[in-house]
């Protein structure tokens, strides 16, 4: 179906609506549970555990939810991403500060368990419904762009509004107004979501899940590797040594610090999400040899971060805001990678199988969430900044040479 159609017109607006929202409040949450539990004093090492289940359910979500998606359609699996993020946060709410800290840890790592399931669902029915609903010739890569760079501008504003409802209003009622809102996005969204979308086919098989082309596999390969190098650092390092050289440690400090930090944040998103969506005006070529390229010229910015945070040897002025500078300046090599491995998953999956293939590569995205998360909390912990840093250098360099062995034919 093209977009060319009323239908797949309205249809397309409301997928990329419904999954607006829902990045809206994952950005948030994300940003209230790392700020809060650091206000706590959760170690590095502890509030990398918090998000570990969100990343590992996501491995098992996006095999499954392309599974569920051919089989059920993909209107489905989109309302069950919002309704199981709706529950995440009610449950969230109940979290009673006189708990221990394992049982503080064990409860947010299960209910985030639960958000990652939700965000997988939504992004897996998102992503293909781009597939199926795109303009012929080079529409999929510039629909593709918009939604995923719109959505990771909407998410970089959810970091912002998750620090700023930390310092305003609290926890416990930041987390009950991002449901109730979610709640009511939903609802307009089933009373008035389109035709347009596939419907699903009974006796879809499982075991189809699993990928055996190449160049699926391969592009999963450098998926996972690229989002290890972003996490790594971006997870718990850079929050967490910003808000020791921000905060003073007094009530008011920590509180100008939520909003200095999640203001970064938000900012590193919108502009990745920005530098997205610009992806198609700034890529000439086949877009192939172009992720092979863009691929090697991130590898170098985290190992020059890493030796000057080593030669400064402790919090500096000049430090924080050279990271800030090459920070961006990696988030724009990386959203440009980003972008080309969003486009080539859709061209070379085949229509039939397109939610199978994007699941197969999202879990390879969240393997490598999986992964950066973890060595974020244990190479800080570890090394400090120099050994996180250093570790995302690994982690790209990791992407670019799988990304050396991508090839083949886009397929429209």
């Amino acid at each position: 179906m093209s977009l060319a159609t009323s239908s797949g017109l309205r249809a397309y607006a409301a997928v990329t609506a419904a999954y607006w929202a829902f990045m809206l409040s994952d950005g948030a949450l994300r940003m209230l549970v790392l700020l809060h539990f650091n206000g706590l004093g959760f170690s590095p090492v502890q509030l990398a555990w918090l998000f570990l289940l969100y990343e590992l359910a996501g491995i098992v979500t996006n095999l499954s939810a392309g599974w569920l998606a051919a089989r059920f359609g993909l209107t489905s699996t989109l309302y069950a991403g919002l309704g199981l993020q709706i529950g995440a946060l009610g449950a969230l709410a109940m979290l009673d500060p006189a708990w221990s800290i394992p049982a503080s840890v064990a409860f947010v790592m299960a209910v985030q368990g639960v958000s990652g399931v939700a965000k997988d669902l939504a992004k897996m029915s998102s992503k293909s419904a781009v597939k199926v609903l795109a303009p012929a010739g080079d529409g999929l890569f510039r629909w593709v762009a918009l939604l995923t760079g719109s959505k990771n501008a909407v998410k970089g504003a959810g970091f912002f509004l998750g620090a700023a409802l930390l310092a305003l209003a609290g926890f416990q009622a930041a987390v009950w107004g991002m449901a109730a809102v979610l709640a009511a996005i939903l609802l307009a969204v089933v009373l008035w979501m389109p035709e347009g979308l596939p419907c699903g086919v009974k006796g879809t098989k499982f075991a189809s899940v699993w990928s055996r082309d190449p160049a699926v596999i391969r592009l999963s390969l450098a998926r996972m590797f690229l989002f290890g190098a972003r996490d790594v650092w971006f997870v718990v390092g850079i929050p967490v040594y910003f808000q020791s050289v921000l905060s003073d440690g007094t009530a008011e400090g920590r509180r100008e610090a939520f909003f200095l930090i999640g203001g970064f944040m938000a900012l590193w998103i919108i502009g990745y999400g920005a530098v997205q969506g610009m992806a198609p005006r700034l890529i000439r070529g086949d877009a192939a040899a172009q992720a092979r390229r863009w691929a090697g010229w991130l590898v170098p910015i985290p190992f020059a971060l890493a030796a000057l945070a080593l030669a400064a040897g402790g919090p500096a002025l000049w430090l924080t805001l050279t990271l800030v500078a090459g920070l961006l300046l990696f988030g724009f090599v990386f959203a440009v990678n980003s972008s080309l491995h969003s486009y080539l998953i859709l061209a070379v999956s085949k229509a039939e199988r397109v939610t199978m293939d994007v699941g197969f590569y999202y879990m390879a995205n969240a393997a490598g969430r999986l992964i950066g998360t973890l060595l974020s909390g244990l190479s800080y912990q570890w090394g400090g900044l120099p050994l996180c840093l250093a570790t995302a250098g690994a982690m790209a360099a990791g992407s670019w040479l799988a990304a050396r062995r991508f090839g083949g034919a886009e397929q429209a």
